[in-house]
């Protein structure tokens, strides 16, 4: 078991072109870490930095206390499961996966231990005879994870492990993971471009963007509190709604004033504003599709026309536009609806909805920063 810390990291290809820019991170022992980003963004480049698959440009990365940098991928007491299994296709399930025990010499009577105990762990006992050709993908991928599992490392690190397979088996996999977490307790460092794996994996998030940490929190931090716009229409789905409007304050007390209603702050963001005295000015406004709610047509509820009603089982997406041409998109359980409101909830229907105080987010106009930040 082992901690892993990143100071000021960079990776710069061909002496021009910056991929990752002064990347600091402290990764506990036991910690389950998660990389996110956009296609580009220098998250599986500073995952196979930390492998020793790419050279460092500037900056050290230690592993449980040990300056890596110098070591072969070898010699870091790691593992690595890739996007697209890497598996040998001549060699047998049980092979592959006693692949690196015999590359460590392991006597045979150790190796059949290990690869019996690692494969009960991941049921895939009943394939140790076939080759890979003859799996699924779920399989496959247990397999890749059975073959770093049974060095024991330090740190397993897991790059998009989960993008070739469909979707009932991303969440199955999803589970699995988490289960595997359980059971082996160890460092894991997992990059992935999907927010949802982020999201119920991670102990922690780090979201990149251009090479750069946008924000390193806990799933909740990230979601209640972006530190930026980026991070803000980035985790959710669908993303957050974000509008300009005016922050104005009046008798000690906040108010927004979107689409010509005039909404009060309340709550924990309300109390933050005041306690730093925030000055009243333009903003960019967030509010999460699931916080719009339908409104009753008073004087503070927001006019606004259904374009699309998508209907998603247990909730409807509502893409709706103001008087103003601003488009937003509204999320709306279906069991809180009657079968008659359901039926109002049509193409080219008026309707109202309105937000609480307390789930908004402030950015600055200029800076994109979370002003209670």
């Amino acid at each position: 078991m082992a901690s892993v810390k990143l100071t000021n990291v960079k990776k710069v290809y061909d002496n021009k072109v910056e991929v990752v820019h002064d990347f600091n991170l402290d990764i506990a022992d036991k910690e389950f870490i998660v990389f996110v980003g956009p296609s580009g963004c220098g998250k599986s480049t500073t995952l196979r930095m930390i492998a020793g698959l790419e050279e460092i440009t500037a900056g050290t990365i230690e592993i449980d206390g040990v300056v890596v940098n110098d070591l072969q991928p070898k010699d870091r007491d790691i593992s690595m499961v890739f996007q697209n299994y890497a598996l040998y296709p001549h060699l047998t399930v049980f092979e592959n996966i006693a692949f690196p025990l015999r590359l460590q010499k392991t006597p045979q009577e150790e190796v059949f231990k290990k690869v019996t105990e690692v494969s009960d762990i991941l049921g895939i006992t009943e394939y140790l005879n076939r080759k890979p050709r003859a799996l699924s993908g779920g399989q496959r991928q247990r397999v890749a994870i059975g073959r770093a599992m049974v060095r024991n490392p330090k740190v397993f690190l897991m790059d998009e492990p989960l993008s070739n397979l469909d979707a009932k088996l991303r969440n199955q996999m999803r589970a699995e993971i988490i289960l595997l977490r359980k059971r082996i307790d160890t460092t894991f460092v997992y990059v992935t471009h999907d927010q949802t794996e982020a999201m119920t994996l991670g102990d922690r998030i780090v979201i990149m963007k251009d090479g750069y940490i946008m924000q390193v929190g806990t799933p909740d931090e990230v979601f209640d509190m972006p530190k930026n716009l980026f991070v803000a229409e980035f985790i959710g789905a669908p993303k957050m709604n974000t509008f300009k409007t005016n922050l104005i304050k009046e008798n000690g007390e906040y108010y927004v004033t979107p689409f010509g209603a005039k909404l009060k702050v309340d709550g924990f963001k309300g109390e933050e504003l005041k306690k730093r005295n925030i000055e009243p000015q333009e903003i960019i406004l967030g509010v999460r599709p699931e916080h719009m709610l339908l409104g009753k047509d008073q004087d503070n509820d927001i006019d606004a026309k259904i374009l699309v009603n998508e209907m998603m089982g247990s909730e409807l997406h509502l893409h709706v536009v103001t008087r103003d041409n601003t488009e937003l998109i509204v999320r709306v359980p279906t069991a809180d609806l009657s079968h008659e409101e359901r039926a109002k909830l049509t193409n080219g229907h008026d309707f109202h909805i309105t937000f609480k105080g307390n789930v908004m987010n402030f950015f600055d106009v200029n800076t994109e920063e979370n002003l209670l930040n």
